[in-house]
């Protein structure tokens, strides 16, 4: 058990064994990637229901690219086995018409509009055209259809992607970074677009760094370290694990050591946490109906809180928790504030 509390396997949070290939859109037992001597993929277990937005979540270099370009057929895996979309993992072409992708930044003709640039798109894929319209009516572009791509913005940019992953109706959606280099609005623009499509039935896989958008749009959430998996499953179950917090302020700094040693003392889980533009406090792993107790606890030990309040546990938190990170591996999106 970790300090900060339970780690999840898979097993306690998706029996593998009882879903079947009409139940998950993507399944995969045992996925490996290795590079020469370097293994980027490590036996990553995957299982993604249909019709739900799954978040894919690691640090930088934990295998999260490599991962989505060998369920696209791009790179052939090192090892193991599965499925997407009932088709077999290694013959990708069974079940790739029915996969739209956007990897990476979307590349377009800078001198033509963006729907001459889904025409070409569809010509080279041999899709009707006249889904044009609809796919960027959907991604909100309709208005702008005529105008050059060059004059569109970075947000703009990414929606025309998506719209063209769109063009083929496809039933899986596999997104990396989509919300990558984008301002708040531009953000909340994304989180909407993939919302609306899993609520009309689609399956979303989208890869992100930016751990609270994670939070906000997925229904489940696959966590990946070193190239393995540290966590699979519904992201209310993984914010449960984690509890809330109790943020405790002395009278005086001073007292902050004599603090920690009582409330640790009492059987609680605690910790010192300095911030820049706040003092430091006591944060004490409990929920509110502590609160009484845990003040009379220091009143009788001759130390004054001044403040005494409820946090709960944000999902970066586990995410450092699990994957054994910190907060600079990971861009968050709290330097963004509370976008809504």
């Amino acid at each position: 058990m970790s300090a900060h509390g339970p780690v999840l396997s898979l097993c306690d949070v998706l029996d593998l064994d009882q879903a079947t290939s009409r139940d998950l859109a993507v399944r995969a037992s045992g996925l490996t990637k290795r590079f020469g001597d370097r293994t980027v993929v490590d036996a990553l277990e995957l299982a993604i229901p249909r019709g739900s937005v799954c978040g894919f979540v690691g640090p930088n270099g934990a295998g999260k690219t490599t991962t989505i370009r060998m369920l696209l057929g791009l790179i052939q895996p090192s090892a193991g086995s599965g499925t997407v979309l009932g088709g077999d993992l290694g013959e990708p072409q069974s079940y790739l018409h029915k996969v739209g992708a956007l990897i990476e930044s979307p590349a377009f003709y800078p001198q033509l509009s963006g729907k001459n640039n889904l025409l070409a798109l569809a010509r080279l894929a041999h899709i009707d055209a006249t889904t044009i319209p609809d796919v960027l009516d959907r991604v909100g572009l309709l208005q702008r259809a005529d105008d050059l791509y060059r004059s569109y913005s970075l947000g703009m940019k990414q929606r025309l992607g998506i719209a063209a992953a769109l063009l083929a109706a496809p039933e899986l959606l596999i997104l990396d970074e989509p919300t990558n280099g984008l301002d708040p609005a531009g953000i909340v623009e994304m989180r909407d677009l993939i919302r609306s499509l899993a609520d009309e039935g689609m399956t979303v896989f989208v890869s992100s760094h930016l751990l609270s958008e994670i939070e906000h749009i997925c229904d489940r959430l696959i966590m990946i370290s070193d190239g393995k998996t540290v966590f699979q499953g519904e992201v209310a179950k993984l914010r449960a694990t984690r509890g809330d917090e109790l943020i405790l302020r002395p009278e005086s700094e001073s007292s902050l050591a004599s603090l920690l040693t009582l409330v640790q003392r009492a059987g609680f889980a605690a910790r010192v946490e300095e911030a820049l533009l706040s003092p430091p406090t006591v944060v004490v792993e409990a929920g509110s109906d502590q609160a009484a107790p845990l003040n009379r606890l220091a009143m009788h030990a001759d130390i004054t809180l001044i403040h005494i309040s409820e946090r709960a546990r944000s999902l970066e938190e586990a995410f450092f928790e699990l994957t054994g990170t910190h907060s600079r591996d990971v861009e968050t999106a709290h330097s963004l504030g509370s976008v809504t």
